[in-house]
């Protein structure tokens, strides 16, 4: 990659905000996950193809444990920024936050992460601009996304092996202090 081929973190932040309406609203009157999910996502991609210069699609999420319900009449905002490029791809956190105007109120209700890969015009992968860190922060979440990364490729041979020994094991003995029975 071209020395100059790099864009600072700042170039491509990204910031969604949208308040919460009652057509968003489950039967509990909370806003239903999935339309956070997909706000996530489009906050993903928009920051994403800014700093690709290209289409972006999502290849994974990390991270989606809502801390906090969000409410109708809230302001949902959500912060995104690249913490981590690859050659092809690029880690977009994004930090949500939802505001009460009427009680003053300011949650933090998740945090997660979006692996996003950029595409030419005929639909393949291509290469991402470099990263500029330009502070301890910037530096702290690259190196963050490169352990989360190392995390997740241990975590999927960990589960690809339990699944094999699973096949093997006794289920009446794994399941003996489980809220269930077999009934086959």
């Amino acid at each position: 990659m071209e020395k100059e081929n790099y864009r600072q973190v700042l170039y491509s932040q990204t910031t969604l905000n949208e308040l919460m309406i009652p057509a968003y609203a489950n039967f509990g009157g909370k806003i239903h996950g999935g339309i956070l999910l997909s706000l996530m996502d489009k906050v993903a991609y928009a920051c994403a193809s800014k700093h690709a210069g290209n289409y972006c699609v999502t290849v994974s999420v990390e991270n989606v444990d809502f801390l906090q319900p969000v409410d109708v009449g809230e302001m949902v905002s959500m912060y995104a920024s690249v913490h981590y490029v690859g050659r092809t791809s690029m880690v977009v956190g994004i930090k949500v936050i939802a505001e009460n105007f009427k009680i003053g109120t300011v949650k933090h209700t998740n945090t997660s992460y979006f692996t996003m890969v950029a595409k030419d015009d005929s639909g393949k992968p291509c290469e991402v601009p470099g990263l500029i860190l330009e502070n301890k922060e910037e530096v702290k979440r690259f190196l963050e996304a490169m352990k989360r990364r190392e995390l997740r490729a241990t975590y999927k041979t960990e589960l690809q092996n339990a699944r094999l020994a699973l096949l093997t094991a006794p289920e009446s003995a794994l399941l003996e202090e489980e809220r269930c029975f077999i009934k086959l």
